[in-house]
């Protein structure tokens, strides 16, 4: 069984000892990627065969740094299954940012995909994406039907490779008091909406606990054998993703998958 919403989340460390990926696993995340790439090929009938979903509205919101392009074969799969797929449409992901009010636009955009299809959107978001989404569905649960976040950094950012650069980019310090008190809220639970987190033992960007997020009703840790880079096109992730948005909102179970594939492509 790849689900871990009680064992996992129970035991995850306290986040002042988190630590960031080493650096020696990073160097294996591109070579992984393209292995994970050229696995969909194979897997291309198996997830096209898929069973049809019930046709509702999807947005991915895309990685630091990634622009919507980035999570196109999740779209691809999502339009194959039958959803309405929808990218976030708002350009690179550079994060929380003074010059622009990022996070205004994400609700915008949410509102706008959600008055098109006149019901609940589902959220796919890949890192800091991931991050974002989860936000959302705390700002807006009666918009939102389910989360499902990839490698996402939901706790301290200095557990991730990229803090750094982050601050770079972003201009804003991690140690600002208003920064701070926004990551202590981010494992906050939230009521009312589904939400999977997938992780990867071996993600060599966001350590696995803090990809993690803690146990509650409707919350689950699902681990992927499966680089960072690697998320938006490995088959098992998309496989995930396809079974989790069949879920109906008042009928909804833990992921659960035996045999083989469990072993060779789940933790």
């Amino acid at each position: 069984m790849a689900s871990e919403s009680t064992s996992s989340a129970e035991a995850l460390t306290e986040e002042s000892e988190v630590k960031a990926p080493s650096w020696l696993l990073a160097l294996l995340e591109i070579p992984r990627a393209l292995s994970e790439a050229t696995t969909l090929i194979p897997a291309r009938s198996m997830l096209s065969g898929l069973p049809q979903g019930d046709g509702h509205a999807v947005m991915t919101i895309p990685g630091f740094l990634a622009t919507g392009s980035s999570m196109r074969v999740v779209r691809k799969y999502l339009e194959t299954w039958g959803y309405g797929a929808h990218c976030w449409e708002l350009g690179r992901n550079k994060g929380l940012n003074r010059q622009f009010d990022l996070e205004e636009m994400l609700d915008k955009r949410l509102h706008e995909v959600y008055e098109r299809e006149g019901e609940k959107v589902s959220l796919v978001g890949w890192s800091l994406g991931g991050l974002f989404a989860r936000e959302l569905a705390r700002r807006y649960p009666d918009l939102v039907r389910t989360v499902i976040t990839l490698g996402s950094p939901i706790g301290d950012p200095r557990a991730t490779n990229v803090w750094r650069l982050y601050e770079t980019v972003s201009g804003i310090s991690l140690d600002d008091r208003e920064i701070r008190r926004r990551i202590e809220s981010f494992r906050a639970p939230i009521e009312g909406v589904s939400m999977t987190a997938v992780y990867s033992m071996t993600d060599a960007v966001v350590s696995s606990e803090i990809a993690q997020i803690p146990p509650g009703p409707l919350v689950e840790n699902v681990g992927v054998k499966a680089s960072h880079i690697g998320m938006g096109f490995n088959p098992a992730i998309l496989y995930v993703i396809a079974d989790r948005l069949r879920q109906h909102p008042e009928r909804w179970r833990p992921f659960e998958i035996e045999g083989l594939l469990a072993k060779v492509l789940y933790h």
